[in-house]
């Protein structure tokens, strides 16, 4: 159980924890491999196993989560692909209302993700995330993914947060590693960011289904 009355900043992941990360898993494990495969002649198959190869490499990096990089490496306009494809775009189950009740609180709530800028503004414009933050900070406007230590003090120079009163939740076990190791102390794991999948499991972290479980808590609290 959460108390939110210790808590004056909330930080939210994006993909996976207040959108379904299916999109996400569609467009770089379907989609761009269906293109890859086109473009350079082979059969989807080659494509998929070269390309995951690549992304393993990659995984937990920057570059990893870079549109930029990945158009330059594959020689694809993966921006417009994103854009023709956000269409695909939904929130997780009850993940709106859960923004909807958390944003008419007295909290800061900040937006915090690894996609890259066109991804956020894509899914900002498809999602309406903008009504729901006070601010929403790509990763690579700090230089780092938010795995690595180095990302988290850039964050709190940026948006002025104590990490004693921030509760911060995403789905990736690495990134929560992160945030525990920097101070913050509200640690919250998504475990069925991707609505296809299974849930997965949270570590030594609270762990929820999706962020609409919290419901519930918040309610509780500001009533009590």
């Amino acid at each position: 159980m959460l108390d939110w009355q210790e808590y004056e900043t909330i930080l939210m992941d994006m993909d996976g924890t207040v959108l379904d990360l299916a999109f996400d898993n569609y467009f770089w494990r379907e989609l761009v491999p269906r293109y890859l495969a086109r473009a350079r002649g082979l059969d989807r198959e080659t494509a998929r196993s070269d390309l995951f190869q690549h992304y393993a490499n990659k995984q937990g990096s920057l570059d990893w989560y870079c549109l930029d990089y990945w158009s330059a490496q594959l020689q694809l306009d993966l921006k417009a692909l994103k854009s023709a494809s956000s269409h695909r775009i939904q929130y997780l189950p009850g993940a709106r209302k859960f923004l909807a009740t958390v944003s008419a609180e007295r909290k800061q709530i900040i937006l915090v993700t690894n996609a890259h800028e066109h991804s956020l503004q894509v899914k900002k414009g498809v999602a309406g995330l903008g009504q729901y933050f006070h601010d929403c900070i790509s990763a690579h406007e700090l230089g780092y993914a938010k795995e690595p230590k180095e990302f988290w003090p850039l964050l709190q120079a940026s948006i002025r947060f104590n990490p004693d009163t921030t509760l911060f939740v995403d789905d990736s076990l690495p990134v929560l590693d992160a945030a525990r190791n920097f101070g913050i102390r509200g640690i919250v794991a998504v475990t069925r960011p991707d609505t296809r999948l299974p849930i997965r499991e949270s570590g030594m972290n609270i762990g929820v289904e999706g962020v609409v479980r919290l419901l519930a808590n918040l309610e509780t609290t500001v009533s009590g």
